[in-house]
């Protein structure tokens, strides 16, 4: 399988977003966690860019960060995880790559 990328950081704050999204390849996957899952807030560049992702590329945010930030109207293509869930996703990808 492919590479699980991993983003904690703002997207608002620097260009990790839009390089991570330059490298995606069929068969990777991008996990939002912390402050990335502002990348999902409706009406953003972010939410635009990460709704353009080819579908062979799985989009996954952390639950508990959705949660924390009061995002909602979420993409109907993300798949919400809870820790046990990211987890799941680090032993199922051959490679873990996270944007720090």
């Amino acid at each position: 399988m492919g590479t699980l990328h991993m983003l904690s950081h703002s997207p608002f704050s620097d260009g990790r977003l839009a390089s991570c999204l330059r490298l995606l390849a069929a068969g990777d996957a991008l996990l939002l966690t912390g402050d990335a899952v502002y990348a999902l807030a409706a009406d953003t560049v972010q939410r635009q860019a990460l709704e353009l992702m080819p579908d062979s590329v799985a989009l996954f945010a952390l639950e508990e960060d959705l949660q924390a930030r009061a995002l909602v109207s979420l993409p109907a293509r993300l798949t919400a995880v809870d820790y046990s869930g990211f987890v799941d996703l680090c032993t199922r990808y051959a490679r873990v790559n996270s944007w720090l």
